[in-house]
C-alpha cells in the first residue's frame, strides 16, 4: 500500500532571478508506479526580491503512489484532430494559430505571450516548444529528473511564469546560469530533429500518436477497443498467416553456393555497403579507460582492433579476391549511419581519419547521423527527463536508415558511384562475411534482380531473436499478397506466433533467425525512403520488455519501465510483397521480389552485443561466444585442408579453461574457403597453441605447431600510394609473403594460466613465441627446419629472409629482392576459375 509523499513547503512565488545559480523550480509531489520507490531531488527557490541567495538542493525520500488512469482514447482523439489541422496549415504562422487555440497551450502559456517571445526564439522554435506542450510533455520545460506531474497544471503555469520572469531579467542584462539558454537551444534542436525526421507521420505530434497507439495495443485490457486508426491492418486484410520460408541452403548445395558467390564477386563494381552504427550498445558496458566516457559498440576492441575496423577488413578481403581474379582495382563505397549517442558520430569519424580512411579515400565514405528520440514511460507515454530541459534520448532503431538515406542523399551518392545494390550488416556480428555468405547473398540479389534478400540460419527455442517468415495475406478486395519479412521476438505474442520446435524434442525453432544481414536493391529502397507516409519508417515497435536506464545530472542511476519508438530496417521487406489473384503460397517463392539464403549458424551470425556477467554460463551474444565461433570456423577450415586439430568442446569447457587453442586468420587468405584451403595442406596444431596469420600471400605445407606462431605482414593485400594527397591501398602491389614448408614450430607459447589473458581482445600473456614481421614487400621462407624457442624474425622492406637447418643450428640468409620482382614478389598466387570453382596456382617469378 503506497503512502502519500511528504508535502514540500515552497516559498512564495517570485519573479526575481537566483543570481549565479540554477533556475528555480517550484514542484508539486510526483507520482510514479508503486513498484518504484526512489530518492527524489526537488529544487526549492530560496531567493527573494531583496536578498540574492544561492540555490540549494534538498533530497527528500518519497514513496510514489500509483499513476492515475490515463485516458488513451481522449488523448488520441485530441492529437488526431490537432495533427489534421496542422497538416492543413500552410505556414508557421498558421500552425501557431492552430496550437494557440488548444486549451493545453492556452492554459500553459496564458497571458505570457509577450514574455515567451522575449526568449529570443524564432517562430519555428516557438512552434516546436508549443508542439511539446500540445503533445502533453510540458513537464520537460519544468521537471524533476524522473518526475511525472499530476494532471493539475496550476502550479506548472505559475512556475512557468517564474521561469519566464527569470529569462526576462537575464535578457535585460541580469545575471543567471550561463548554460541555461544553451540548454533551451539544445532542447529546441532536438525537437527540430524529431519534427523533421518524423514529418511523414506528423512530426512531434505524430511521434506521440504512434507511441500512444502502440502503448494502447500493448495493454491487454485495451485489445477490444474499437479504434479504427489502430485497426487498419485487420480491416485491410481479411486473412494473414506466417509460414517457414524456403530458400537455398549454402552449406548443403555447394555447387549453387559457388555459383552464387561468383555472381557476388563479378558484381562487386555494382555493390555498395551500408553499416548501421547508430546504436548505443548499452549492453556492452564499454568505457574509455582514459576518460571514463561510455563508448558505442563500433569501438569495442575485438581481437586487437575495433569492430568497425573488422568490417572494413572483411570488405577489403572481398575486393582483394576480385583483384586476384580480374586484375582490376575495386573500391566499394561505404555509407555509415551514426548517431550522437555516446559521441558515436564523432568517434567513428575520428577513427576513420586516424586510419586515413583505411586507404580507401575519403570520397568513398559517407557518414550520416540519425536523430535521437525521446524515451517514454510505459504508463502513459510521458517523455523521460534526466534534468530540466534535457530529455532521456536513445537512437530510434536502424529502421531510420531508409528515410534518412533519402533525406541525406545517400541513394544518389551510391548512384554516382555506379552502384545498383548494397549489402547491409551490423557491426556486432563478427562472422557475417565467413566463406560465401555475403558474396552469395549479394550475388543472388544482383543476378536475379531481387529487391531484398535475407541471410538466415537456424534459431534455438526461446532465443531473444527475431524470425524470418513467409507472410501470406488476403486483401479485402480478394487478392493475395506474399513476401518474406521479419518479425521481432517482442511481437510474437501480439501476432499469435508460437515459438515451437522444428520437430518434437528438438531445441531448434521452427522459424529461422533474422540476422539483419541484407541485400537491398537501391532503387527499390529509395522509393520506400522517399514515401511520405509510415512505410518509410518500417516495422515501428515500442519495446517495453527492458527498462530504460539512465543517469541524472546528480550522477544517480535510474531504471524506469518504458521504451522508445523504434523502427527496424529489415521490415522494409513489408513494402515488397507480390500480389496475386489466387492463393498460391506453396509454389510462389521463386517468383517473389524477396528471397532468403541459409548457411550454418556460425557462418552467418555470432554477435558481440553484450558484456558477459561474472560467473554467467551463457556465452550467447557475448564477445567470448563470438570468439569461440571464430575459432570453430578456423578449425573447420583447416581441418578440411588435412591439418590435424584437437576437438573443441562445448561452451562449458571455455568457461572453465578458456579456448583449447587460438587461431585467427586474416580474411584475405580467402575469403572464400575454397581459396583458403588451397593455401594450407597437412601438418598439425597441438592443443594450447596459438596461430595468428595477418597475411594473404601465404603457403603452409606440413607445418607442425606446438606453441605460438605469429606472422604479421605490414602490406597484407597491397601497399599505399599517394593519390591526390590521400594514401590509397593498391591491391596486389608489393605484398608481404611467407612460405612455410615441412617445418616444426616448438615453443612454450601462451601462458594459459595467466589471469591477464582476455581472449576476445587477443590480449595474451606469452611465455615464448615464434614471430615473423614483414615490413613492406618483405618475404620470409622456412623449409625443412625446426623453429624452437622464443624467436623473432623481422624482415626489412625489399628483402627476403630464408631459414634452413644447418649443421650447427639455424642458417639465416637475407638477400635483397631483385628489382624486377619488387612489385609482384618472387612468387605469388594466381587465381583461376574452372567452371564456378577456384583453382590456385603458385607462380614463381
Amino acid at each position: 500500500m503506497a503512502r502519500p509523499a511528504p508535502s514540500l513547503r515552497t516559498p512564495p512565488l517570485s519573479s526575481s532571478p537566483c543570481p549565479r545559480s540554477f533556475p528555480c523550480f517550484f514542484l508539486r509531489r510526483t507520482n510514479l508506479p508503486i513498484r518504484q520507490s526512489l530518492s527524489s531531488v526537488s529544487f526549492l527557490a530560496l531567493s527573494s526580491p531583496t536578498r540574492p541567495t544561492a540555490g540549494r538542493v534538498t533530497t527528500v525520500p518519497v514513496e510514489y503512489a500509483s499513476a492515475p488512469d490515463f485516458d488513451f482514447g481522449k488523448e488520441l482523439a485530441r492529437l488526431y484532430s490537432l495533427r489534421d489541422r496542422l497538416s492543413n496549415a500552410s505556414s508557421i504562422k498558421q500552425k501557431l494559430r492552430v496550437l494557440d487555440a488548444d486549451p493545453r497551450v492556452v492554459n500553459f502559456f496564458s497571458g505570457r505571450a509577450t514574455s515567451v517571445t522575449s526568449l529570443a526564439l524564432k517562430p519555428f522554435e516557438l512552434f516546436l516548444l508549443k508542439c511539446l506542450v500540445v503533445a502533453g510533455q510540458e513537464h520537460v520545460l519544468l521537471t524533476e529528473f524522473d518526475g511525472d506531474f499530476e494532471s493539475d497544471r496550476s502550479d506548472l503555469k505559475s512556475a512557468f511564469y517564474v521561469l519566464v520572469g527569470l529569462i526576462e531579467k537575464w535578457e535585460a542584462g541580469g545575471t543567471g546560469p550561463p548554460d541555461f539558454m544553451s540548454k533551451v537551444k539544445k532542447l529546441v534542436k532536438l525537437l527540430e530533429d524529431i519534427e523533421k525526421f518524423y514529418d511523414c507521420i506528423g512530426g512531434i505530434l505524430g511521434y506521440q500518436i504512434m507511441v500512444l497507439e502502440l502503448l494502447l495495443q500493448s495493454k491487454p485490457e485495451n485489445h477490444t477497443m474499437n479504434w479504427s486508426r489502430l485497426l487498419n491492418d485487420s480491416t485491410e486484410y481479411q486473412f494473414k498467416e506466417f509460414h517457414v520460408p524456403a530458400g537455398v541452403d549454402l552449406s548443403e548445395n555447394r555447387e549453387y553456393a559457388s555459383q552464387a558467390a561468383l555472381w557476388g564477386i563479378e558484381g562487386m563494381l555494382q555493390l555498395g555497403e551500408i553499416y548501421p552504427l547508430g546504436g548505443s550498445g548499452d549492453r556492452l558496458g564499454l568505457v574509455d579507460y582514459h576518460t571514463g566516457e561510455c563508448l558505442p559498440a563500433a569501438m569495442l576492441p575485438y581481437c586487437g582492433r575495433t569492430l568497425l575496423e573488422g568490417l572494413i577488413r572483411d570488405l577489403q578481403a572481398r575486393e582483394f579476391i576480385y583483384y586476384k581474379l580480374y586484375g582490376e582495382q575495386c573500391i566499394t563505397p561505404v555509407a555509415i549511419m551514426t548517431s550522437s549517442a555516446k559521441k558515436n558520430h564523432e568517434r567513428i569519424r575520428d577513427l576513420c581519419e586516424r586510419m586515413e580512411w583505411f586507404g580507401r579515400g575519403r570520397i568513398n565514405f559517407k557518414l550520416f547521423e540519425q536523430p535521437l528520440v525521446p524515451a517514454i514511460g510505459a504508463e502513459d507515454g510521458r517523455w523521460l527527463v534526466n534534468e530540466p530541459f534535457s530529455l532521456v534520448c536513445k537512437p530510434g532503431g536502424h529502421g531510420a536508415l531508409w528515410k534518412l538515406a533519402y533525406d541525406k542523399g545517400i541513394f544518389q551518392w551510391f548512384y554516382n558511384h555506379g552502384r545498383k545494390g548494397v549489402t547491409v550488416r551490423q557491426v556486432s556480428n563478427v562472422v557475417a562475411a565467413t566463406d560465401v555468405t555475403l558474396l552469395a547473398l549479394a550475388g543472388i540479389g544482383l543476378h536475379h534482380g531481387k529487391k531484398l534478400g535475407f541471410a538466415s540460419c537456424r534459431r534455438e527455442i526461446g532465443a531473444t531473436e527475431g524470425i524470418n517468415v513467409l507472410v501470406e495475406r488476403k486483401h479485402s478486395k480478394g487478392r493475395w499478397g506474399y513476401g518474406l519479412t521479419c518479425i521481432e521476438y517482442t511481437e510474437f505474442e501480439k501476432l499469435g506466433i508460437k515459438d515451437t520446435p522444428i520437430s518434437p524434442g528438438s531445441l531448434q525453432a521452427e522459424f529461422p533467425a533474422n540476422t539483419n544481414i541484407l541485400y537491398v536493391d537501391l532503387a527499390s529502397a529509395e522509393k520506400v525512403g522517399a514515401s511520405k507516409n509510415t512505410s518509410c519508417l518500417p516495422g515501428m515497435v515500442l519495446n517495453l520488455k527492458k527498462p530504460v536506464t539512465f543517469m541524472d545530472h546528480f550522477g544517480m542511476r535510474h531504471s524506469v519501465s518504458g521504451g522508445r519508438l523504434e523502427c527496424t530496417m529489415q521490415n522494409i521487406a513489408d513494402q515488397f510483397l507480390n500480389d496475386y489473384s489466387t492463393r498460391r503460397y506453396k509454389e510462389v517463392e521463386d517468383e517473389l521480389d524477396t528471397f532468403i539464403v541459409y548457411n550454418e549458424r556460425r557462418k552467418v551470425t555470432s554477435s558481440a552485443k553484450r558484456k558477459r556477467r561474472h560467473m554467467e554460463k551463457s556465452l550467447h551474444q557475448t564477445p567470448d561466444g563470438s570468439l569461440l565461433d571464430l575459432i570453430r570456423n578456423a578449425s573447420d577450415l583447416l581441418s578440411q585442408s588435412d591439418v590435424e586439430i584437437p576437438e573443441i568442446g562445448d561452451n562449458s569447457k571455455y568457461l572453465n579453461t578458456g579456448p583449447p587453442f587460438v587461431i585467427l586468420l586474416h580474411p584475405a587468405l580467402g575469403p572464400v574457403w575454397e581459396v583458403s584451403r588451397q593455401k594450407f595442406r597437412g601438418g598439425s596444431i597441438a592443443e594450447g597453441s596459438e596461430l595468428q596469420l595477418e597475411i594473404a600471400e601465404f603457403l603452409w605445407r606440413d607445418v607442425q605447431l606446438e606453441g605460438s606462431l605469429i606472422v604479421i605482414a605490414e602490406n597484407v593485400m597491397g601497399s599505399m600510394r599517394l593519390n591526390e594527397n590521400e594514401h590509397i591501398l593498391q591491391y596486389g602491389h608489393r605484398c608481404g609473403r611467407c612460405k612455410l614448408q615441412n617445418i616444426r614450430v616448438l615453443n612454450k607459447g601462451v601462458d594459459w594460466t595467466s589471469d591477464e589473458n582476455v581472449y576476445w581482445k587477443h590480449e595474451l600473456r606469452r611465455c615464448e613465441t615464434c614471430k615473423v614481421i614483414l615490413h613492406g614487400n618483405a618475404e620470409f621462407e622456412a623449409i625443412d627446419v625446426t623453429l624452437q624457442g622464443n624467436l623473432l624474425f623481422e624482415v626489412p622492406d625489399g628483402h627476403k629472409l630464408q631459414v634452413t637447418q644447418g649443421s650447427s643450428g639455424l642458417e639465416v640468409k637475407l638477400d635483397p629482392i631483385k628489382k624486377e620482382m619488387m612489385d609482384s614478389g618472387s612468387w605469388f598466387w594466381r587465381y583461376k576459375l574452372k567452371g564456378t570453382h577456384f583453382q590456385l596456382e603458385m607462380v614463381e617469378s
